[in-house]
C-alpha cells in the first residue's frame, strides 16, 4: 500500500474526522461527496484506534487536522502511518482492500498539480486533496 496516496487521501478529511459531528460529516460530504467522505471514515474508524494508542501518531493527526495543507506535517503524519501500518500487517491489508474497493473516490480526493518553466522545463510538483489537475 502507498501510504502516501493514504495520506493526501485523508488529509482534507481530517479536520472533519477529528470533529466528528453531524455537522461536520454533513460538511465533508459537501466538499468532497457522499462516497469519499464515507470511504474517508471507514478508513479512519480502523485507524483511530491504533492511532490514539500513541502519542506520536496522535499528535501528528491532531497538528494535521488543525493546518491539512501544510507539507510538513504531512510527512509527519505519513511516517506515523508508516511505522503503524508496518508493525500491524492485518491492520495494513484491511486499510488497503478499503482504498481498493473504491478507488475512484479515493482518486477523485488527491490532486496533482505541477507547474513547468524556463527552457529546460523545470518540474515543481506537489499532490494535494482535489481532482487532478496539470497546469502548464
Amino acid at each position: 500500500m502507498d501510504v502516501t496516496v493514504l495520506t493526501s487521501f485523508l488529509a482534507p478529511f481530517l479536520p472533519f474526522l477529528v470533529k466528528s459531528s453531524e455537522a461536520a460529516a454533513k460538511e465533508a460530504g459537501k466538499q468532497f461527496g457522499s462516497d469519499a467522505w464515507i470511504r474517508a471514515k471507514s478508513i479512519w474508524t480502523k485507524l483511530l484506534p491504533k492511532m490514539q494508542a500513541k502519542e506520536a501518531a496522535r499528535e501528528a493527526f491532531e497538528d494535521l487536522a488543525e493546518e491539512p495543507q501544510n507539507e510538513t506535517l504531512k510527512t509527519i503524519f505519513r511516517l506515523q502511518l508508516e511505522k503503524l501500518l508496518k508493525t500491524d500487517e492485518a491492520l495494513a491489508k484491511t486499510i488497503s482492500q478499503l482504498i481498493d474497493e473504491d478507488s475512484e473516490s479515493v482518486a477523485n480526493v488527491i490532486r496533482i498539480s505541477q507547474t513547468v518553466s524556463g527552457e529546460k522545463n523545470v518540474t515543481i510538483g506537489q499532490q494535494t486533496g482535489g481532482n487532478f489537475t496539470l497546469n502548464n
